[in-house]
């Protein structure tokens, strides 16, 4: 165990199996008096974690539990993770990641992740062999701006690396040596966090123009060298700069940004399986967005090429999309209109959102704004008037932000909506029928795609593997899941969905040219052979 020995081995996160060392280990390793006497499984220690955690009265307190255990025991943080994550997941990312980032000066015990500030500017490649491990295969970086719907966080943020970097263990198996968080910490317009006597972050302004473009350069241009294995996934970025960035390094780079792509790819993933609900044709489709950000953005372009690949062109596809913002319905007329939205904007009469519904007849509608309660009772019968089964999209997290509740979905569509969310909800009962609804959870998605670009060596990340990846995901669903108003499916299979994720996007890398190495005929079971296992 890389020769430490008594209470080194037993302070070390990555080594330690604390009480579950043997007889002979304790002997062998020098850690005889060090342990109190039973010598426990996994599968009990996992039990005393349970126990400790459940006595806590606050999800916030759950977080800190979780997150000592993390600092302390590595594999057994993990092993329980993956063994209880419906459970554990909502508390070591959304929701309660959202709270955490809010209190993460406060409630601060341990460094974690990678800081980089503007006074590194010069000297990112150096420090950056600072960090211990040498093989990193993936990277979450955040700058701390548009932290889920909770805006500037500064350097608070730097909970959502760790809290993805946990996913990409946990639900694709992704050694936790090979990843690596990251906070851009450039300051913050947050007056609030920089008069807060606790904050640890770079307590000035943000940065902004060139001096914040050129310090994002050094530090791809570091990671390039330094981990050139690495994938980089950018993460809660403002939506100009998320899409500035992606379109500037996803030609040069592999990397992609989760709030564009990954979010895009389990809403389409969802559509796809409520057809299979609906009985509707999948290019048949009229889908609504409310909300113009780098999720709504995302995911219309995506949607766009699923259709395309079904046989549509580019221009019918783009048809078939309609947006929604502050003003009602996003027309040609409209002005100062998104580039990106620019496609959608249709010559037609300006509406509100409820006039909007009753005249486009939209099959889908899917909600990124951020804002709590915009799917109103008005919206949504307007949903269940124009739909024998409405499907309603509510995207935005934390639970505090989202559109509308899994309970006022059912409710007032009289129980014939078809609902998903971007954060968890407790089953429904409603009439005879008790409805099961799916979070439409990005872990879904990055975690399988880091998992193919590892195992394929691909040298860039393309949208085709997006699309596949959602493919994948709703071809999982099951029709018993389906019945019980899921349209994703168990988390409790999250790992199968990246495995066959990771195939698929190996598939793509080979199609498009993007591997430099011979993989093996059996993608599955060469895949299968990288995921992590955390046992002792």
């Amino acid at each position: 165990m890389k020769n430490l020995y008594g209470k080194s081995l037993l302070s070390n996160p990555a080594l330690t199996k604390s009480t579950a060392f043997s007889r002979e280990e304790r002997e062998h390793y020098g850690l005889r008096g060090l342990l109190p006497y039973e010598v426990a499984s996994i599968e009990k220690q996992i039990d005393r974690v349970l126990d400790s955690l459940r006595s806590k009265t606050s999800a916030i307190e759950k977080y800190i539990f979780l997150n000592g255990l993390l600092e302390s025991n590595q594999r057994l943080f993990y092993r329980t993770l993956i063994d209880h994550i419906e459970e554990i997941l909502p508390l070591v990312y959304t929701p309660t990641v959202g709270e955490a980032c809010k209190e993460f000066a406060h409630i601060f015990r341990k460094p974690q992740g990678f800081y980089i500030t503007p006074d590194d500017r010069g000297a990112i490649a150096t420090i950056l062999k600072n960090w211990p491990e040498e093989d990193i295969r993936v990277i979450v970086v955040t700058d701390g701006e548009r932290i889920l719907g909770l805006g500037d966080l500064g350097a608070n943020g730097m909970g959502i690396p760790i809290g993805k970097v946990a996913l990409y263990v946990a639900c694709a198996g992704i050694h936790p040596a090979q990843c690596m968080p990251v906070m851009l910490d450039v300051g913050t317009n947050n007056i609030a966090l920089r008069e807060d006597p606790l904050y640890l972050g770079f307590p000035f302004p943000r940065i902004s123009g060139d001096r914040y473009r050129s310090l994002v350069e050094e530090f791809i241009n570091a990671v390039q060298v330094r981990y050139p294995n690495a994938l980089i996934q950018f993460e809660d970025f403002l939506t100009p700069h998320a899409f500035e960035f992606l379109e500037r390094y996803h030609h040069r780079v592999r990397c992609f940004n989760d709030d564009i792509q990954g979010t895009a790819a389990v809403t389409l993933a969802g559509i796809y399986s409520s057809c299979r609900i609906t009985g509707k044709k999948f290019t048949d489709l009229n889908i609504m967005f409310l909300g113009t950000g780098s999720a709504a953005g995302g995911t219309a372009e995506l949607v766009v090429d699923a259709f395309c690949a079904d046989g549509l062109s580019r221009s019918q596809a783009q048809q078939r999309l309609w947006f929604i913002d502050r003003a009602g319905l996003v027309t040609a007329t409209n002005g100062n209109i998104k580039p990106r939205i620019q496609p959608y904007a249709h010559q037609y009469d300006a509406l509100s959102f409820a006039d909007a519904i009753s005249a486009i007849k939209p099959d889908v509608l899917i909600g990124a704004t951020g804002v709590a309660g915009t799917f109103t009772e008005t919206i949504v019968r307007r949903m269940a008037m124009v739909n024998e089964r409405p499907v309603i999209i509510a995207l935005s997290n934390p639970t505090s932000h989202t559109e509308c509740t899994a309970e006022q979905a059912y409710q007032w569509s009289d129980g014939r909506a078809i609902f998903a969310s971007g954060s968890p909800f407790d089953a429904v009962q409603y009439g005879n029928q008790r409805y099961k609804p799916a979070q439409g959870n990005n872990a879904y998605i990055f975690p399988g795609v880091g998992l193919g670009v590892y195992a394929s060596s691909a040298r860039l990340v393309t949208q085709s593997m997006f699309l596949a990846a959602a493919r994948e995901l709703a071809r999982i669903v099951t029709d018993q899941e389906l019945r019980d108003g899921a349209v994703y499916p168990a988390l409790t299979r999250v790992r199968e969905v990246s495995h066959a994720i990771a195939v698929a996007v190996c598939r793509v890398a080979i199609d498009e040219g993007l591997t430099g190495s011979c993989l093996p005929q059996d993608l599955s079971s060469h895949v299968k052979s990288l995921m992590y296992e955390p046992n002792y």
